[in-house]
């Protein structure tokens, strides 16, 4: 796979390292635009402090190029840890494939030098993204562990990220966020693809992985549709996702911080990109989160629009359940007209 290049302290770094136009989620609800190109919001829900955290970075790695992610708590230290997350991801990946792109650039001098001629063709952009995006996210993974005086046995994050490098779309997940893309369609307007799987215990494959390490899947009675990973001997911890940051209590029984990756070339059909913690998605359809921030008044106030239909559904569909956190991120990929 390469290398995968650590941080040689335990401590985690903020994203100091020159990268600009930045807007985040902190504590409270934060709403904010960049060049009229992307919005996110954030609101706590009914169980205590809001354990989603969410970035965008615009001109990340390039001049068009863009940086967005979600990441969603969990557990007592989860809101530290997406948090954690969210402040040192990008800078990380970014310096992960730049890492690569010098070991690349020795490799074809060596190649040309060894035969005289032109060295192979690079791979393709994503791939080197790819193999950029595995390394940063095993590394992050090392470095929640390491920090001292934070205890993540059982506390962790989920992450879906995006990003964007002129028309090229790398997308990574872990865990249960999504990512939904709002594409025209010309007999019914714009609709939603999904880009990204939910990766929680109930997939067939997930399962699998998890029970080949003795992890155990199952649903509680009182919540039958919700399967969820326990330690093979024990009833606990109960994660109801199959991938995440941190919860190192079940990384040796199929939990892994591996992220799922694929790409996509953006086109002129190709609107916007969603990315939303679970709480919004478990309420919400894609179809109704893309209607929403379609008929949003602009593109600043298309994330708080699809946060409050959010947590009104869950107030209207689950009248006795707490309203979960509810995060989005909305990226626009072409000028609105």
């Amino acid at each position: 796979m390469g290398i995968c290049i650590s941080s040689a302290s335990s401590e985690i770094h903020q994203a100091d390292d020159g990268l600009e136009n930045v807007m985040h989620v902190q504590e409270d609800i934060v709403s904010h635009g960049i060049e009229k190109r992307g919005s996110l919001y954030s609101k706590e829900g009914s169980k205590g402090v809001n354990q989603d955290a969410a970035v965008v970075h615009q001109g990340y790695g390039m001049e068009h190029g863009a940086f967005c992610g979600v990441f969603d708590g969990h557990g007592k230290n989860g809101h530290i840890v997406s948090r954690t997350v969210r402040n040192r991801l990008p800078s990380l990946l970014l310096n992960q494939k730049n890492a690569l792109e010098k070991i690349k650039t020795v490799r074809d001098h060596n190649n040309e030098k060894a035969d005289g001629g032109l060295a192979p063709l690079p791979s393709e952009s994503f791939h080197k993204w790819k193999e950029a995006c595995i390394c940063a996210f095993k590394v992050m993974d090392k470095e929640i562990k390491l920090q001292e005086g934070l205890d993540c046995s059982c506390s962790g994050t989920t992450a879906v990220v995006v990003v964007r490098q002129g028309e090229d779309l790398i997308i990574a997940n872990l865990g249960d966020s999504r990512a939904v893309l709002g594409r025209t369609n010309d007999q019914k307007g714009i609709m939603p693809v999904q880009l990204t799987t939910d990766l929680k215990p109930g997939v067939p494959s997930e399962a699998r992985r998890i029970r080949q390490c003795n992890g155990r899947v199952l649903a509680l009675k009182e919540e039958p549709h919700v399967h969820r990973v326990w330690l093979p001997h024990e009833d606990s911890p109960g994660l109801a996702m199959s991938r995440a940051f941190g919860d190192f209590l079940l990384k040796n029984h199929g939990i892994i911080a591996l992220p799922d990756i694929s790409y996509h070339r953006v086109t002129s059909k190709d609107q916007f990109i969603i990315l939303a913690s679970d709480g919004v998605w478990d309420v919400l359809s894609n179809k109704e989160v893309v209607s929403i921030v379609s008929a949003a008044d602009s593109e600043q106030a298309a994330a708080k629009a699809v946060v409050e239909a959010a947590t009104a559904a869950w107030k209207r569909k689950f009248t006795s359940s707490k309203v979960d956190d509810c995060t989005v991120v909305c990226l626009f990929l072409q000028t609105r007209k």
